[in-house]
């Protein structure tokens, strides 16, 4: 397995510096910050376009700098001037890019990272159109207002883009013809995060996530708060079953969804309950506990892609302690490949979302690196 990773951000803050800031600033802190502001990124989502090479890259950062392309020829970071078309509280597109079949218009919306102290000073996160052959940006609108989006799904049949907000946690379709919004409901109360990671569509055209109960009448939520749920687009509305993720121990109760994953098999898949495996269920959504990759150490499966091979491939571990994992749909089963590696002895931090090329290169966007700027790592097994 050959292993690079690219830098768009090369600075590295070190431990002294991370251990006087861990859990000790604020929002109005870090964008004061000229090294949190200017040179700490994440790579929350990649896609990548076949017609132009380019893995295209929604970014977070303080700065709202959150839009770039790798080229994959050239080796080399392509800016898609975002800046024009956004927002300074655009702060990421966080699992939240979608390709046309035709490879014409990648769509996008933008995440938060501030506080409610600024709820009606931020716009709210905006649905934008990008023209991959012009590469202009354009804003569609905002579907709900202050709110923000974490992870979009587009339905080319219906001509709408469904989303995930955050905060507080609602679900919105945003009709891309006439530029107008419906707000659905809330798909959490605010006492526990019910949303996973994504958005993902199956194949009657429902789009599945999570949602949490709140139970205000006990102390806590209670260990079956984790649920799903769907949206149907034929009844209009969001359909809330009473049934989770198993948890992994299988002790009573239910895991929060982590990843949704529609890998062609007329089902769904998700991950949860420290990077374990499941299969769904779409007419029952019941869950099947599959098994867990990495049981020992802290994990998470955020994201996996399909490849012509048969085989979805996908990024595991955490804390800098990531395998890849090669999951065969058809049985049910997953191997683990080696470590996330480069030649330099750098190891990848925490995978967020993963791309594969028509000849099975995975680019893996790293997320979250407490201590330098995550990479976008290349993987060829």
């Amino acid at each position: 397995m050959k292993i690079r990773s690219h830098k768009l951000k090369a600075r590295a803050f070190g431990d002294a510096w991370f251990n006087r800031v861990e859990d000790r600033w604020n929002y109005n802190d870090l964008i004061a910050d000229p090294g949190w502001r200017k040179d700490w990124i994440s790579f929350d989502g990649v896609v990548y376009h076949a017609g132009t090479d380019r893995v295209y890259c929604g970014i977070t950062s303080f700065d709202a700098d959150i839009f770039k392309a790798y080229d994959c020829k050239a080796g080399r970071f392509v800016d898609l001037g975002f800046k024009k078309a956004g927002n300074r509280y655009d702060a990421k597109f966080h699992r939240s890019m979608q390709l046309t079949r035709d490879g014409k218009t990648l769509y996008t919306a933008t995440a938060l990272l501030h506080d409610v102290d600024r709820f009606w000073e931020a716009p709210g996160g905006g649905l934008y159109r990008h023209d991959i052959k012009s590469g202009r940006t354009t804003k569609l609108g905002i579907p709900i207002p202050h709110i923000y989006i974490q992870s979009i799904a587009l339905d080319e049949k219906r001509g709408v883009v469904y989303s995930m907000h955050f905060t507080p946690e609602r679900f919105s379709v945003f009709d891309l013809g006439t530029k107008k919004a419906r707000d659905i409901g809330p798909i959490g109360s605010g006492l526990a995060m019910g949303q996973g990671e994504n958005l993902v569509m199956d194949d009657s055209g429902c789009v599945w996530c999570g949602w949490a109960v709140t139970r205000a009448w006990q102390n806590v939520p209670g260990v079956d708060s984790h649920r799903l749920c769907k949206y149907d687009p034929r009844k209009g509305r969001m359909v809330f079953f009473d049934t989770g993720l198993p948890r992994a121990n299988g002790a009573h109760g239910t895991a929060k969804v982590e990843g949704l994953f529609n890998l062609g098999t007329g089902c769904l898949y998700a991950s949860g309950d420290n990077g374990s495996l499941y299969r769904i269920n779409t007419k029952t959504a019941k869950a099947k506990y599959l098994g867990t990759p990495i049981s020992k150490k802290r994990s998470r499966l955020t994201s996996m892609v399909m490849h012509r091979d048969g085989y979805a491939y996908g990024v595991t571990g955490r804390d800098g302690h990531c395998r890849l994992l090669r999951f065969d749909p058809q049985r049910d089963r997953y191997e683990l490949g080696g470590p996330i590696v480069d030649g330099n002895g750098v190891a990848m931090w925490q995978c967020h979302d993963i791309t594969i090329t028509p000849e099975g290169v995975i680019y893996a966007g790293e997320n979250d690196h407490p201590r330098r700027s995550s990479y976008l790592w290349e993987i060829r097994p």
